[in-house]
């Protein structure tokens, strides 16, 4: 978890989302549709983005979790704040994380691959425009 080994207990069907908020208290993950389909809960699965919201502990075990607590500081979120990209927030960790996913596999990607990649993820604030230019900017600010 974040770069530490962590050992959460619980019934098998528990989820992961509800182990980083109650046990963990990792509160930067939220919960939203869950459903797994609006992004809110994601987080980085062996450095793929992944739902938490229905994502079983089990499918978890032994793979390294990275939340938007183990992500700071990232260059994308200095370019979040930059570009004004979040307005209430409630999506940005997950839309993060997918960003920094979408970073680290490629360093460079242009604006229609950046909202390809943020895709699955829903802002009800309708920020997504700012966001696409944050992650783009952060790309192009580490090159």
């Amino acid at each position: 978890m974040n770069g530490e080994r962590q050992t959460v207990e619980g019934p098998p069907d528990r989820t992961l989302l509800d182990a980083l908020r109650g046990e963990l208290g990792l509160l930067g993950t939220r919960f939203g549709c869950g459903m797994g389909l609006c992004g809110a809960c994601f987080v980085l699965l062996d450095g793929r983005p992944a739902p938490s919201c229905d994502l079983p502990l089990w499918s978890a075990a032994g793979k390294q979790v990275t939340t938007i607590e183990g992500l700071t500081p990232h260059p994308v979120q200095e370019a979040f704040l930059a570009e004004q990209a979040a307005q209430c927030g409630y999506c940005v960790s997950g839309i993060l994380v997918s960003a920094a996913a979408l970073l680290a596999s490629d360093p460079h990607p242009d604006a229609a691959t950046v909202a390809a990649a943020l895709d699955r993820h829903l802002c009800r604030c309708g920020a997504h425009q700012r966001m696409v230019r944050a992650v783009v900017r952060a790309a192009r600010d580490t090159a």
